[in-house]
C-alpha cells in the first residue's frame, strides 16, 4: 500500500485537525466541513486511507477510524433505520474492505480497536452473502502465530462483531473459527489472558445464538454441539481447576468467560453437559472455595480492594466481585434445572454454607454506608447488583428447587452462628459480619420458612429469636448494621417469633427511633416499625403512639431525599395504628405533610407517598373535617390560575383532591363541590398538560361517585351540572386531544353512566359516535381498552334490548368500514386478550356472550382478525421482520367471539393451581343433573373428562376477585357497579351450555367454523354436556 498524500488527503487531514482545535468557531467549521464531505464519493475510502496510513499521527488516525465506523452506519445499508444518502457504491465498499482488512494487524492497540469497529460494522451488513473473504482471511489471520498483532486484531474485531451474530452466520462460523478459537484458550504459554479471554467471549456469543437456534434446528445444533463439547469442557476444567489467587485479574476474567460459557451450555444444552459435567463439578467446587477466601481477606476484611470496580480497555469488568457475582448466578442455574438439581443437592449444605460468607458485608460497604445514610437505603430498597443480592437469589432457588435446599440452609446457618459467636468470645471486631450476613440469608427464604413452619423438621423459631434478641441487646452503637438487619428482619419472620419477642422488638423500634443512634440502626427501625404496625396489638402500641409519631417528625425535619420514602411510610403506618388518637396530633401533622407536599408535589414518589400519610389521616375519627379546611384555602387559588402555577402543582392539587373525595361523607364531597368543581371542569376544558387532564379526568369520576344524584342540585342551575360534566366528556373525547390527555376517559363516563342513567340514556346516540372518533384516533393500548369498556356497559344497559343497540351502531358510520359495528367489534376482538382487571375482563367478556345471544344478522357478515400465523423459518431477525411482518387468519365474528369465551375459560382453568375446600356458585350447576359427567373447564384443555370440581370454579371465582379489596382508584369507583359482582366462570358456563342448547346447528357451524384446537375441543364438549342433559 502506498502511503502518498494527495491533495484531497491533505484537506481531508486539515479537516481532521481542525477538528481538535481549542477554537469553538475552528472547530464548528471545520465539523460543518466533514459532514458536508461525507455526502461526496470517495468520502469514505478517504478516511480509510487516513485511519491505516501508519506514518500519519496516532490521533488523527484514530479520529478517522471513529468518523469511519460512523460513516458505515449511516451511508452504507439503505434498509437501515439511521440511513442517509447516498449509499456507498459498491466498488468504493471493495476498496474500504480490503485496505481495512490488511490493517487489523496494526500494532497500536487502539488503532487496532478502532479498526476492528468498523470492521464489525461492514461485516454485519455484507458478510456472509457479500463478503465471503471475511471468514478465510481471519481465520489464517488468526492462526499465524508469528503475528502476533494480527492475532489480536481478528480476535477483537470477531469479539465486536459477536454481538450482532444470527442464525445465519453462526452455523458457517462456528465448525470453521471454534478449532482456531480451542488452540488460543488451550495454550497459555503462546497466548496472553486477555486474548484468551476475548477468545471465551466470541464462544459464548456463539453458543448462545446456537441455543436460540436449537427449537427449530434441532439436529443441526445438536451435532454441532456434540461434536465439539468433550474437548471444550476439558479445557474448562483446566482453567477453572487453578486455585483463585489475589490481584489477579486477568485470570478473573477468564474464569468469567469460561462460567458464561458453561452457563450458555446448561441453559440451552443441558443434556450434552450433563454427560461431561463429572469432569467440571470437582474443578467448580475449587473455584468456589478459593474463591471465597480470596474475597474474605481482600473484600471483606480487606479495607481497600485495589481491583474494585475495575474495567479492561473494551469496558468489561475484571473486579474479584463480579467473578463471584458470575460464579453464584452460574450455580442458580445449575439449581434451577431439574437436570442438574441432583448433583448441587447432594452438597447442599456446602453450598449453602459457603453461599452464606459471601454474603457479609464488604469493608467497602460498611465504609460507604456508615458515611452515607441515603446511599444505605437506596441499596436495601434496590436490591443492588452485588454478591449480597447474587447470594440470597441462591438461597431462594436452593429452596424452591431442591428438596433438600431448606434444611441446608437451616444447617448452614446454625453452624455460621455458631461460628460468629466463637468469634465473638475471641474478641473479633469483624464477628457481626457473618451474624448479619446469616440474618440476611434467613430473610431471603422467610417466605418459604413461614409456609413450613409448623413442620416439626423445620422448627427453627428458638434460633431465631435467640439471634435476634441477642443481636438487638448488643452495643448499638459499636454494631449499627447487625441493629439495623435485626430490625429489618423481625418483620419477615413475625410468624416465626414468639408474640412476646414481637411486642419487645416493636418498644425497641419505638426506643430506637427516639435515641440519637447511628442512621443505619434508624433506618432498620423505621422497616420494622412499618411492617409491625399494622398486625400490632392496638393497645399495646396506644400508650406510645404520641411519642412515635413525635420522634417521626423531628425525623421528617432532617430528613434527606432517600431517607424521606421510608419515614414517611413508617409514619403512615403509625397514623392508621393510632387511630383513634390521631385526632390530637392532626394539627401537628396535617400542616408538616402539607408543606412537604407543597415542596415535593413534582416528584411522583415523595407526594404519593405524602397523599398515602394524608388519606390514613383522613380516615382516622374526627380528622376528615380540620383537614379539609386546610386544604381548600390553599387548593382553590391554584386551580383559579392555573396557568400560572410551577410544573405538576395543578396536576398534584387534583391528585390531593381526589383523594380527599374517595369514601368521604356527602358533606365533604359538598364543601370541596363548592370550592373546585367548577375550577376542575374549567381545567378539563382548557389545558393541554397531559397530566392535569389525566388528574382533573380522575377527579371529576370522583366527584360524581361521591356526590351522586344530589351533586346535580348543588349548582344555582338545575342542569349546570350535568352540562358541566357533559362538556367535558366532550372535550376528552375530542379526536382532536393527544391520547394521553385522553387516558381516563373511560373509568369517567362509566361513572356518568351508572350514576346518572335518565340523564344520560337522552344522549347515548351521541355518546356512542364520540366513543367511535375518539376510539379511532387513539394511539394507547390503554385508552382503546377503556372506551372498548364503555362500549361492553352498553351493550349490558340495553338489556333486553342488545338488538337494539347493535342496530344503533349499524346506522353510525367509521371511517374505513362499513359502518360503526364492523369497526367497534374489530377493535374489540383484537383487544380483548389485552384487557386486564378483574372489572373490566368481567364486563367485557359478558358483553360478548349478550351479543353472541342475540344471533343478529349482521354479526355474521363481519370478519374480524384471528390468530397469529406462526413462522417456522428459524429466529426472527430485523431483516426477517421487516421483509415479513405477523400475518393473521381472518375469522367470522361469532365464531371469534365463541374462541374469545372458551380462550377464557381455558386461561381460568390455567391459573387454577390451588383449589380449597369453600363452596362456589358452581354448585348451582352440578345440582342441575347429576349425571353430568363431563368438565367444561377441564376438558377445554383437551387433557380430561373428568367432572369440575368444587375447587376449580371456586379457584376461578377468586382469580377474579382476588384484587378486590385494593385501593387502587379505579377498583373503587368500579364497585359500585353490580356487574362486578359476576361470577364469570359460572356465567360463562351456564351461557355456552344454554347457547349451545337452544341453536345447536349454530353452534355447530361455529364449532366447524373456528380454527383453534382448544375451541374445538371446548364445543366438543359442551356438545355432550348438553346432550346429556
Amino acid at each position: 500500500m502506498e502511503n502518498v498524500v494527495d491533495q484531497d488527503q491533505q484537506w481531508l487531514l486539515n479537516c481532521l485537525t481542525a477538528t481538535l482545535d481549542t477554537n469553538h468557531e475552528v472547530r464548528s467549521f471545520a465539523e460543518a466541513s466533514l459532514y458536508q464531505a461525507s455526502s461526496q464519493p470517495g468520502f469514505g475510502c478517504a478516511l480509510t486511507k487516513v485511519a491505516v496510513n501508519k506514518e500519519l499521527q496516532l490521533g488523527l488516525r484514530q479520529l478517522a477510524a471513529v468518523l469511519l465506523k460512523q460513516f458505515i452506519k449511516k451511508h452504507w445499508d439503505e434498509d437501515e433505520d439511521i440511513f442517509e444518502h447516498p449509499v456507498v457504491p459498491n466498488e468504493e465498499k471493495i476498496v474500504i474492505r480490503k485496505l481495512l482488512l490488511l490493517s487489523l494487524d496494526d500494532p497500536h492497540a487502539k488503532i487496532c480497536t478502532a479498526i476492528g469497529m468498523a470492521v464489525a460494522s461492514i461485516a454485519y451488513f455484507d458478510w456472509p452473502e457479500d463478503w465471503a473473504e471475511f471468514l478465510p482471511f481471519l481465520l489464517k489471520l488468526i492462526s499465524c502465530q508469528t503475528n502476533m498483532c494480527g492475532v489480536r486484531g481478528a480476535v477483537k474485531c470477531l469479539n465486536l462483531l459477536s454481538d450482532d451474530l444470527n442464525d445465519k452466520s453462526v452455523p458457517v462460523l462456528v465448525p470453521a473459527l471454534f478449532p482456531c478459537l480451542y488452540t488460543i484458550i488451550s495454550s497459555p504459554q503462546t497466548y496472553d489472558s486477555n486474548l484468551r479471554t476475548k477468545s471465551l467471549s466470541i464462544v459464548h456469543s456463539c453458543i448462545s445464538v446456537l441455543g436460540d437456534m436449537s427449537g427449530v434446528f434441532k439436529d443441526e445444533t445438536n451435532s454441532l454441539m456434540a461434536s465439539m463439547l468433550k474437548p471444550w469442557a476439558e479445557q474448562f476444567s483446566i482453567i477453572l481447576q487453578a486455585p483463585v489467587h489475589f490481584e489477579d485479574p486477568e485470570d478473573w476474567s477468564i474464569r468469567m468467560e469460561v462460567l458464561k460459557c458453561l452457563m450458555q451450555f446448561v441453559q440451552n444444552f443441558p443434556s450434552h453437559i450433563e454427560e461431561e459435567f463429572s469432569v467440571i463439578e470437582a474443578p467448580l467446587w475449587q473455584t468456589l472455595v478459593s474463591s471465597l477466601k480470596v474475597y474474605e481477606i481482600s473484600s471483606i476484611q480487606g479495607s481497600n480492594d485495589p481491583y474494585m470496580e475495575n474495567y479492561d480497555s473494551e469496558g468489561e469488568e475484571k473486579s474479584l466481585e463480579a467473578l463471584v457475582i458470575q460464579l453464584l448466578e452460574f450455580l442458580l442455574t445449575l439449581v434451577g434445572s431439574s437436570r442438574f438439581v441432583k448433583v448441587i443437592g447432594k452438597n447442599a449444605k456446602e453450598l449453602a454454607y459457603y453461599t452464606i460468607a459471601f454474603m457479609q458485608m464488604t469493608e467497602q460497604q460498611v465504609h460507604m454506608w456508615s458515611m452515607d445514610a441515603n446511599q444505605y437505603v437506596a441499596d436495601e430498597d434496590d436490591g443492588t447488583y452485588n454478591c449480597r443480592v447474587s447470594g440470597a437469589l441462591l438461597l431462594e432457588e436452593l429452596v424452591s428447587s431442591c428438596e433438600e435446599g431448606m434444611d441446608a440452609i437451616l444447617e448452614a446457618a446454625q453452624k455460621r452462628f455458631t461460628e460468629s459467636q466463637l468469634d465473638k468470645a475471641a474478641g473479633s471486631a469483624v464477628w457481626w459480619r457473618m451474624r448479619e450476613a446469616v440474618i440476611f440469608a434467613l430473610s431471603s427464604v422467610s417466605e418459604a420458612l413461614a409456609e413450613i413452619s409448623g413442620s416439626p423438621r423445620f422448627s427453627c423459631g428458638n434460633l431465631l429469636e435467640q439471634m435476634l434478641t441477642e443481636d438487638i441487646g448488643t452495643g448499638v452503637h459499636e454494631y449499627p448494621f447487625l441493629h439495623a438487619r435485626a430490625f429489618s428482619a423481625v418483620a419477615k419472620f413475625s410468624s416465626l417469633i414468639s408474640h412476646r419477642a414481637l411486642e419487645q422488638f416493636l418498644y425497641a423500634a419505638i426506643k430506637a427511633i427516639s435515641l440519637d443512634v447511628p442512621a443505619p440502626v434508624k433506618v432498620g427501625a423505621c422497616q420494622a416499625l412499618s411492617q409491625l404496625l399494622p398486625e400490632a396489638d392496638k393497645g399495646i402500641f396506644q400508650p406510645h403512639v404520641m411519642d412515635l409519631l413525635s420522634s417521626l417528625m423531628d425525623l421528617l425535619k432532617h430528613a434527606s431525599y432517600e431517607t424521606l420514602h421510608l419515614i414517611l411510610e413508617t409514619l403512615q403506618a403509625a397514623v392508621r395504628a393510632g387511630h383513634e388518637g390521631i385526632v390530637t396530633m392532626e394539627s401537628i401533622i396535617s400542616p408538616m405533610m402539607l408543606n412537604i407536599w407543597a415542596a415535593r408535589v413534582s416528584d411522583p414518589f415523595i407526594s404519593i407517598d405524602v397523599l398515602e400519610v394524608l388519606e390514613a389521616i383522613k380516615d382516622a375519627p374526627g380528622c376528615i373535617q380540620p383537614l379539609v379546611s386546610r386544604v381548600l384555602p390553599s387548593i382553590g387559588p391554584i386551580l383559579e390560575k392555573p396557568q400560572q402555577q410551577p410544573e405538576g402543582v395543578v396536576a398534584g392539587s387534583l391528585d390531593l383532591i381526589t383523594m380527599l373525595l374517595k369514601n368521604a361523607p356527602i358533606d365533604i364531597v359538598k364543601a370541596v363541590h363548592s370550592v373546585c368543581f367548577n375550577l376542575v371542569i374549567q381545567i378539563i376544558l382548557q389545558s393541554d398538560d397531559h397530566g392535569e387532564l389525566q388528574n382533573a379526568t380522575e377527579c371529576l369520576a370522583a366527584f360524581v361517585l361521591g356526590g351522586k344524584q344530589e351533586m346535580l342540585a348543588w349548582g344555582a342551575d338545575s342542569g349546570f351540572t350535568m352540562r358541566s360534566l357533559l362538556d367535558a366528556a366532550s372535550r376528552l373525547l375530542d379526536p382532536g386531544l393527544e391520547s394521553s390527555g385522553s387516558l381516563f376517559v373511560g373509568s369517567y363516563i362509566l361513572q356518568l353512566i351508572l350514576h346518572y342513567p335518565i340523564q344520560m340514556a337522552q344522549h347515548i346516540q351521541d355518546l356512542v359516535a364520540a366513543l367511535i372518533r375518539r376510539l379511532q384516533s387513539s394511539q394507547t393500548a390503554g385508552l382503546r381498552s377503556s372506551l372498548l369498556l364503555i362500549f361492553a356497559r352498553l351493550v349490558h344497559m340495553s338489556v333486553p334490548n342488545v338488538e337494539q343497540f347493535i342496530d344503533l351502531l349499524i346506522r353510525l358510520s367509521a371511517e374505513g368500514y362499513d359502518n360503526s359495528l364492523a369497526y367497534v367489534m374489530s377493535e374489540w376482538t383484537k383487544q380483548q386478550g389485552e384487557i386486564q382487571g378483574s372489572y373490566q375482563i368481567k364486563v367485557t367478556t359478558t358483553a360478548l356472550a349478550m351479543l353472541l345471544s342475540t344471533r343478529h344478522a349482521e354479526l355474521a357478515k363481519i370478519h374480524v382478525r384471528g390468530h397469529l400465523i406462526r413462522s417456522t423459518a428459524g429466529i426472527t431477525t430485523r431483516s426477517k421482520a421487516k421483509l415479513a411482518p405477523d400475518q393473521w387468519t381472518v375469522m367470522l365474528l361469532p365464531a371469534k367471539i365463541l374462541a374469545l369465551l372458551a380462550d377464557m375459560l381455558i386461561e381460568i382453568q390455567e391459573q387454577d393451581l390451588v383449589g380449597d375446600d369453600e363452596d362456589s356458585d358452581w354448585e348451582e350447576v352440578r345440582g342441575r343433573d347429576d349425571d353430568i359427567d363431563k368438565d367444561l373447564l377441564y376438558s377445554a384443555g383437551g387433557t380430561s373428562y373428568g367432572r369440575p370440581t368444587v375447587e376449580h370454579l371456586d379457584a376461578i371465582a377468586k382469580v377474579f376477585n382476588e384484587n378486590r379489596d385494593d385501593t387502587d382508584e379505579d377498583d373503587l369507583l368500579q364497585r359500585a357497579d353490580p356487574l362486578n359482582e359476576i361470577n364469570l366462570a359460572k356465567y360463562i358456563a351456564d351461557f355456552l351450555v344454554n347457547f349451545s342448547g337452544t341453536d345447536r346447528t349454530l353452534f355447530n357451524h361455529l364449532c366447524e367454523v373456528t380454527s383453534l384446537v382448544s375451541t374445538r375441543v371446548l364445543c366438543f364438549e359442551i356438545l355432550q354436556f348438553t346432550s346429556v342433559t
